[in-house]
């Protein structure tokens, strides 16, 4: 398989009879491996998340609003113990935003505080 991520006709060659991945999942700009293979289940959630940035928003961008993408398909994790790398934002409505613990690049996905369930975009990351 190619390092770079399947488009999302694609994605059923990344999960295994089990609905997990069958892959590990790494960050697309530096490599981290941030989960390995049987670590989440696919979830055809529907999220609107920030665009990706690196480093974090300053206040007048947070102020301003942010751009965003509806984004399909998940990665779910239920306990954030299981990632290999992963960076936690600060609280924005009940959820903290994920991003490369390394590089400091995202959102890569969120985790909802209340169900404590983690969610990586596979349109955000590297399978390999």
């Amino acid at each position: 398989m190619s390092s770079e991520s399947p488009t999302p006709a694609d994605y059923s060659t990344l999960i295994g009879e089990d609905g997990k991945n069958k892959t590990n999942v790494k960050c697309l700009h530096c490599g981290s491996l941030i989960l390995k293979p049987a670590n989440s289940d696919f979830d055809s959630t529907e999220f609107n998340l920030p665009m990706a940035k690196q480093k974090r928003q300053t206040a007048v961008e947070k102020e301003e609003g942010y751009a965003a993408e509806t984004l399909k398909d998940f990665w779910m994790v239920k306990d954030m113990y299981t990632f290999e790398n992963i960076g936690f934002s600060n609280t924005v409505d009940n959820r903290k935003y994920l991003t490369c613990a390394d590089c400091e690049v995202g959102p890569i996905g969120y985790h909802d505080l209340e169900t404590k369930k983690s969610y990586i975009a596979l349109a955000r990351v590297l399978h390999v």
